[in-house]
């Protein structure tokens, strides 16, 4: 028994020997280190009053939308599950998402201001505590919240972004554009494919082209009268060309062959043939990534709208910090008239905000802005006041 003992005692002695440098990194990962009580005070009523005031008013926002569809759920007798689970389940964190920084303002402006009306702030900054510290829960807050958007909107959205066009297709009329015609685009280096018509719900195309180039010279030209995307394929950009003929050029000689049905791998895919509104909300941020390396290395200029998106998903994501520093900024004081002219001022910001990153994303589209450009201009400009604010609040 002393034998064991004492091998306890010497396997102790040598782990605090040799790990007690590791034990003290640890220690600064601890979030006790960081978070005190008065942080996961102002944490809990922070995010509690953001979930709050999401429910509320999407909650409204779903009684209205109701009353307008009802007519036309009834009319193109859309069944009960496919209304609840695939329209609504997929609206509510759409929308939600969509307006979150709006959420947010109103969270930090709702609650601080009652804080600031119960004389807590007053009290918190009488014991010592500064500004600049009373602001890090806040700013804890918002990376959750900012991590959310962002997993929300690049990973989670885009899927039931994608059931809830299709349910509208199906029980709203609203038509997707699911043809095309006359589309020429590069699939390779010195490859270019002509479909004369497309029909993405067949995923059939028909009157196609290849063209073969070699230091711009034709060396192969293939063409079939019906061309037919493989979706059971485990590959993709697999497709079956039907009466189809190959011109194979050798100088002054020319190859022909022919035949009835041929299976060949063509680098394109359906979304590269037909565009629809809204379609880029429908990719994930890897896929929209790579589709726009794709489309760049075909030569094709139509992906602002594409880059657009990419870059707002990550921008978007950065505005709880900028809107929880001015609702924080404007509502931590106590005043006698109330809070009314200040949180109209804040609302007014927060619009601004939202309306000026919709102006941007059109500015890109339509008068050629840089899309990363677009994308951050809001953040650029609203960061700038919001320091200022941030300077102001404590006098």
């Amino acid at each position: 028994m002393n034998h064991i003992k004492q091998l306890f005692s010497v396997l102790a002695s040598w782990f605090n020997t040799h790990f007690a440098g590791i034990g003290k990194y640890l220690g600064w990962l601890n979030p006790n280190r960081y978070i005190k009580r008065l942080d996961w005070y102002i944490i809990r009523k922070f995010i509690g009053t953001y979930f709050f005031a999401i429910v509320l008013i999407i909650s409204i926002s779903i009684v209205f939308d109701v009353n307008e569809n009802l007519a036309k759920f009834t009319q193109y007798h859309a069944p009960l599950k496919a209304i609840v689970f695939d329209y609504y389940a997929n609206f509510v964190p759409y929308f939600a998402n969509l307006f979150s920084a709006l959420f947010v303002f109103i969270a930090v402006i709702f609650f601080t201001s009652k804080l600031a009306g119960n004389s807590e702030i007053i009290a918190m900054l009488a014991a010592g505590v500064s500004f600049k510290r009373l602001m890090r829960p806040y700013m804890i807050s918002c990376v959750f919240i900012s991590a959310l958007s962002y997993y929300l909107s690049a990973y989670v959205i885009p899927h039931g972004t994608v059931i809830r066009q299709n349910f509208e297709t199906l029980y709203k009329n609203k038509k997707k554009n699911t043809a095309a015609e006359n589309v020429q685009l590069q699939v390779g280096d010195g490859v270019i494919a002509y479909i004369q018509y497309y029909d993405n719900t067949m995923k059939k195309g028909y009157g196609f082209c290849l063209y073969k180039f070699e230091n711009k010279k034709l060396m192969s030209h293939m063409t079939a009268t019906e061309i037919q995307y493989d979706t059971i394929s485990d590959s993709k950009n697999h497709w079956t060309a039907y009466n189809w003929t190959i011109r194979d050029l050798k100088g002054l000689r020319e190859d022909i062959t022919h035949g009835s049905k041929k299976d060949t791998t063509i680098l394109m895919e359906p979304t590269d043939l037909v565009y629809s509104k809204g379609q880029q909300e429908t990719f994930t941020s890897p896929q929209l990534r790579d589709y726009i390396y794709k489309q760049q290395s075909r030569g094709s200029t139509n992906v602002v709208q594409y880059e657009v998106e990419f870059h707002k998903r990550i921008a978007s994501s950065f505005a709880s910090f900028i809107l929880t520093t001015i609702g924080f900024s404007l509502s931590s004081r106590k005043r006698k008239g109330g809070m009314g002219m200040y949180l109209g001022i804040g609302l007014a910001l927060s619009f601004a905000y939202i309306m000026l990153q919709t102006v941007s994303a059109t500015f890109a589209i339509k008068a050629g802005w840089p899309p990363i450009l677009a994308a951050w201009l809001p953040n650029i400009l609203f960061a700038f006041i919001a320091y200022w604010c941030y300077r102001k609040a404590p006098n």
